[in-house]
């Protein structure tokens, strides 16, 4: 359930939508507990179930869709919160990917799926998912190499 609470709030960006969503994504998978079939990987199923319920929800609630790219940011950071600080920083870089590529990145990078899980879960192939993951990796890593040099190039003072 971690897990899919954590793929719910990448989604829907609100922890309250995300326990609701896991929720509907576990009576769903009561209810329909006889489409699963043994042998393949139980949790991929119930985040394929998840996933579908969220874009079906936003489907039919397109009125309260809310902007999913927004990061919300706190200006004033306490010190010690450096790891906060870089946590603000891969959300910011990440909100400037595609979507397919964030929840690609966030599937197998973050939540540890397979390849393989992360592709079904998706509703895409095997390679097409790999290849999503490795643009979004370079895409980061271009972010972070250009924020680096514009720190470096930047006079002492100047924030």
């Amino acid at each position: 359930m971690p897990d899919l609470r954590a793929f719910a709030r990448f989604l829907s960006r609100d922890p309250a939508v995300a326990d609701d969503l896991v929720q509907d994504t576990l009576l769903r998978a009561l209810r329909n507990e006889g489409q699963w079939q043994p042998g393949t990987s139980l949790k991929a199923w119930t985040f394929s179930i998840l996933r579908n319920a969220w874009f079906e929800n936003r489907r039919r609630a397109a009125a309260h869709q809310r902007a999913l790219d927004h990061v919300n940011v706190e200006e004033g950071i306490p010190a010690g919160q450096e790891y906060r600080m870089e946590m603000i920083g891969l959300a910011r870089a990440m909100s400037g990917l595609p979507r397919d590529q964030q929840e690609a990145l966030v599937l197998v990078g973050a939540l540890g799926f397979s390849s393989e899980d992360a592709a079904r879960v998706a509703g895409v192939q095997v390679g097409t998912l790999k290849a999503r993951v490795s643009r979004a990796r370079r895409a980061l890593a271009a972010r972070y190499d250009a924020g680096i040099r514009e720190e470096v190039s930047e006079p002492a003072g100047s924030k």
